[in-house]
């Protein structure tokens, strides 16, 4: 029995281990995925400075190799941060974005070329080859382009039919809440309605009453208003009672009193 524990212990203790050694690594790398993905940007920035830098600062063929990998980077960057972000919304886009790492492909060779140009000495062989260089720089630019630009339809074109919808539904949903608020306004005015209808009877009933009561009178029938006979006297035929005489008050001389 102690040993079955001990063994089942053990196995605790070597799982616990191997979690904790998994998420270590699982931590390593994302920091260092996202240290190099700082890097990256870092560098590509500093490149993208000093190429801007190169194309406004020198003239001739460095000048125009400058531009040229300037004009590609922004394109392609551009290009693969709209399609990234449509697919998030947008699954259709991944047949896009397959294309797109085909053609940055041909973006990064074109990228390299023009890099090992900027180093060559022979300015009047790559002053030679400018035109073909700029045509196939056009060309990978063209294509990038168009696909972000399309994405970028795609995407509005959904925003606006969704837009659409929901307008629509808010409208119904308005028309309903008018109708709504105006029931309890027509049943308030039938309501109103009827209670002065109910009113007017009352009063239109009251003196209809007091004739009935009168020719019940003149023929002989006691009403229920009328006062009793016999000893039970109205309370305004009998005498007044005398008024209380208070100690601040003289005594009222007698009537023989001359």
């Amino acid at each position: 029995m102690e040993s079955a524990l001990i063994i089942f212990a053990l196995m605790l203790l070597f799982t616990f281990l191997g979690l904790g050694v998994y998420a270590t690594v699982k931590v390593v790398q994302a920091t260092k995925r996202g240290v190099d993905r700082t890097i990256t940007q870092a560098r590509r920035t500093v490149e993208d400075t000093a190429l801007r830098a190169k194309s406004f600062g020198q003239v001739g063929v460095p000048g125009a190799l400058a531009q040229l990998r300037l004009d590609l980077r922004t394109s392609m960057r551009a290009t693969e941060q709209a399609l990234r972000d449509g697919v998030r919304v947008d699954a259709s886009l991944h047949e896009s974005i397959a294309l797109f790492e085909r053609l940055s492909a041909h973006g990064r060779e074109l990228d390299d070329e023009l890099k090992r140009l900027e180093q060559d000495p022979d300015r009047g062989r790559i002053a030679e080859r400018l035109p073909d260089l700029r045509e196939r720089t056009a060309k990978i630019k063209q294509a990038a382009d168009s696909l972000r630009w399309a994405a970028r339809d795609r995407a509005q074109r959904f925003a606006q039919d969704d837009l659409s919808t929901l307008s629509a539904q808010i409208e119904v949903e308005s028309d309903a809440l008018r109708d709504w608020s105006r029931e309890p306004v027509d049943d308030l005015a039938a309501a109103a309605a009827a209670w002065d209808a109910a009113q007017a009877n009352g009063a239109a009933a009251g003196p209809a009453q007091a004739p009935g009561s009168a020719s019940a009178n003149a023929s002989g029938q006691p009403s229920a208003a009328s006062p009793a006979r016999g000893g039970d006297q109205p309370q305004a035929l009998n005498p007044a009672a005398p008024a209380p005489q208070y100690p601040w008050q003289k005594a009222r001389r007698p009537e023989s009193t001359t």
